[in-house]
């Protein structure tokens, strides 16, 4: 576990760097897309901007609210807490909504067709999203269920992880799918086939998600009959590709 690296003398918390290096990797392929489809990719930066606001906002309101009872509240004026919680924790499912959100109306906004930007790059998610797993390993959050078998961690002191105590690698196995989700994506994309991209990612991550949940140990999730937030909110993802699938079908019918 490093939750901080130290580069020319700087501590810098390895989740920020790991989120870093994914944004640059990602827009470095993006860019090759643009070219390759002839689209201009000013406007991918545009989308991108407003994406980043979105998924902050939504990723830390979702947060405050799964965690609402284990925040102490009565310290919220308290300026070293209040820094703490903004730089802490984050849900996925709420930035990808904010995110989303904040496109549509980036568009809406600068004229620019969304929808079809995003069927287009609907893969950078699951790209830098991957990055954002190994930093959730690095910084020993996320943790996976007590495990002793084949590739099982342990995380030392000082992290939010149990201290050595053998661990499913949950968040590696979350980033290896998500490197493939991606991949897939991008192939169908090169070939020009954008038709059922967001449909595609829509399933794949939330059946992902759905399933590696069980193997989720960390605490502040919150828990509803029985399920986890995100385990409910895939529910409802794959309910909403399922619709988007049948209502395009019907629309071409």
């Amino acid at each position: 576990m490093h939750i901080f690296i130290e580069i020319f003398g700087l501590h810098i918390a390895s989740y920020g760097l790991m989120i870093t290096l994914g944004v640059l990797f990602a827009n470095i392929i993006a860019f090759f897309v643009a070219r390759k489809l002839n689209q201009d990719f000013n406007d991918v930066i545009i989308l991108e901007g407003y994406s980043f606001l979105g998924a902050f906002l939504g990723a830390k309101l979702l947060y405050l609210a799964v965690a609402f009872r284990q925040i102490e509240w009565s310290r919220i004026t308290d300026i070293e807490y209040f820094q703490q919680l903004m730089q802490g924790g984050f849900v996925f499912y709420g930035g990808f909504i904010g995110g989303i959100a904040a496109i549509l109306l980036a568009g809406r906004i600068h004229k620019i067709r969304a929808v079809e930007y995003i069927r287009t790059y609907i893969f950078l998610i699951p790209m830098i999203h991957c990055f954002g797993r190994i930093g959730c390993f690095l910084a020993g959050c996320c943790y996976g269920v007590p495990y002793r078998g084949v590739g099982a961690v342990t995380f030392p002191e000082g992290g939010f992880a149990p201290a050595g105590v053998k661990l499913f690698p949950v968040q590696l196995v979350e980033a290896g799918c998500l490197l493939v989700i991606s991949a897939c994506i991008l192939v169908l994309v090169l070939r020009r086939r954008f038709e059922w991209t967001i449909e595609m990612y829509l399933l794949l991550y939330a059946i992902t998600r759905f399933v590696l949940e069980n193997f989720r140990y960390d605490a502040a999730r919150g828990m509803y009959f029985g399920l986890s937030t995100s385990q409910w909110i895939s529910i409802g993802m794959v309910a909403f590709a399922v619709f988007l699938v049948k209502r395009r079908r019907v629309r071409k019918s």
